[in-house]
């Protein structure tokens, strides 16, 4: 069957498909080659398309990828947002229809202003406009990094990639692969010598360069602890809920006095610091001290005047320093467009906290002596942001409240974004999450210990500050900007 013969809904079908089967190579699953595979799919139906027809078969393989991969958001919005069913649907499904434009203008403009030899189309234009539009809808209207086609690859070897050119450049060569498979099956023989090369020199590479060690130990190795309460998301913020999470962090925290750091995720406390301060953190600090412990929690902070309050991490005890998060989840943590929205939202009576964002230059808190680089929930999707702490933060910390998600995709996708960030920095990340996954990760991005989901538990493992900088480190996206220059010097060409 040719390619002609997908022109219509069958083509459109196929796009539609392949899309639902990417997410599938994300965790849980990882079922890796679905990633190139599923892009492969697509680069082909690009080829025989119209622009218009591109931009078709890109928002059906979007509507399919974030269907499947992404819905999760309904949990969010429903379950634990406190907004009518209908209204839940509603922005789910908006969602969804707006994620599903990135793929669908990668297609618009590859076949629009890039036609040609279809060889070159394969193996540069679509790769690269594909993660210009990763690279985009990480930025626009705040971002949503998530199923980044690079993601899927940590456990294999692209994942040599990642130290260099992070977690775009790594989508970036799995569509380079996903072209060059497609290329096998158009059958261009003059020029299936260069896919082959592709296909075998580019899991060579990344497998060479997965031996190279950026980074090295600046101390010792230090006992770590994370601490997941699993109080449920609906009790967290009623009055019972603030008891039972101050009793079961701080009774956790006990048995494991021995640690050099012990982490509590996002918001372990549910009321404002200045509440709690003389009651409970004062004595808990001074506990943690006599022991030598560093201890990092997770508190809302209002500022002195009142004017403004903040989602921030804390240290106690042995460490020093605060945290606030700077990257806010809009609807989330604050409302975007205020005056313009303010009264839908009253009039549908939907739940809003109001944070402020933390200042962009903050000193880094310390723990056990060493400085530190915090994010805040889904603060970690976002490469550039990390590595801003770096080089001198020696330890990552993610905090997180995966509760929001309940039991979907969610959680497992977030630990393996998590794990991309602690490869592309060569750090050691401390991952606590209140309903899990918490989870001690290498600087290789391995798992060194784990938690189950929705279980009261402890994590415990030795990690060790480091020093130096990954490549990435230094040139952070610029690196992906190098990748796409290609595509400015065709378009001069053109031009």
């Amino acid at each position: 069957m040719s390619l002609a013969s997908f022109a219509g809904w069958r083509g459109t079908l196929l796009a539609l498909v392949a899309g639902s089967a990417l997410p599938l190579a994300f965790a849980p699953l990882n079922l890796h080659p679905l990633g190139p595979l599923s892009v492969a799919g697509l680069f082909l139906l690009w080829t025989a398309a119209t622009p218009r027809r591109a931009a078709i078969l890109g928002y059906a393989f979007g509507l399919g990828m974030f269907t499947v991969g992404a819905t999760w958001v309904y949990i969010s919005f429903l379950k634990f947002g406190g907004i009518p069913v209908w209204m839940g649907v509603l922005l789910t499904v908006g969602f969804v229809l707006i994620m599903a434009v990135y793929p669908a203008l990668a297609g618009y403009v590859a076949n629009r202003w890039f036609r040609g030899e279809i060889t070159l189309r394969l193996l540069l234009i679509y790769p690269l406009l594909w993660t210009a539009a990763e690279w985009l809808r990480g930025w626009l209207f705040t971002g949503f990094n998530w199923l980044n086609l690079g993601s899927a690859q940590i456990e294999t070897p692209f994942a040599g990639f990642v130290p260099i050119f992070g977690g775009y450049g790594v989508s970036a060569v799995v569509a380079i692969l996903a072209g060059a498979l497609a290329c096998l099956v158009v059958r261009e023989r003059a020029r299936q010598g260069w896919a082959v090369a592709v296909i075998f020199g580019l899991p060579i590479m990344g497998g060479l360069l997965n031996q190279v060690a950026w980074t090295e130990p600046s101390g010792p190795p230090l006992r770590a602890t994370l601490v997941q309460g699993n109080v449920p998301q609906e009790e967290k913020w009623q009055r019972s809920g603030l008891n039972v999470s101050l009793h079961s962090y701080l009774d956790l925290s006990r048995a494991n006095w021995d640690s050099a750091i012990v982490v509590w995720p996002e918001t372990a406390i549910p009321a404002f610091r200045h509440r709690v301060e003389e009651s409970y953190l004062q004595p808990l600090s001074e506990e943690a001290g006599e022991h030598g412990v560093s201890l990092l929690l997770g508190v809302p902070v209002r500022a002195d005047d009142s004017s403004e309050y903040f989602n921030s991490m804390i240290a106690l005890g042995a460490g020093q320093g605060r945290y606030d998060k700077r990257h806010l989840v809009p609807f989330g943590e604050y409302l975007p467009m205020k005056s313009a929205l303010a009264a839908i939202v009253d009039f549908l009576e939907i739940p809003l906290s109001d944070f402020s964002s933390g200042d962009d230059l903050q000193s880094l808190p310390t723990l056990a002596g060493y400085p530190v680089g915090v994010s805040i929930c889904y603060e970690d999707a976002y490469g550039r942001e990390v590595a801003e702490a770096l080089p001198q933060a020696q330890i990552l910390v993610n905090a997180s409240n995966d509760a929001w998600f309940g039991d979907s995709l969610a959680p497992p996708q977030h630990l393996q974004i998590a794990r991309m960030r602690a490869l592309e920095t060569g750090r050691y990340l401390l991952r606590a999450t209140n309903t899990g996954i918490s989870a001690i990760i290498g600087p290789r991005g391995e798992e060194l210990a784990r938690s189950a989901q929705f279980e009261q538990s402890v994590v415990t493992g030795d990690v060790r500050p480091m020093k130096g900088a990954t490549p990435y480190v230094y040139w952070r996206d610029w690196g992906l900007l190098l990748l796409l220059a290609p595509l400015v010097f065709l378009v001069r060409r053109r031009g």
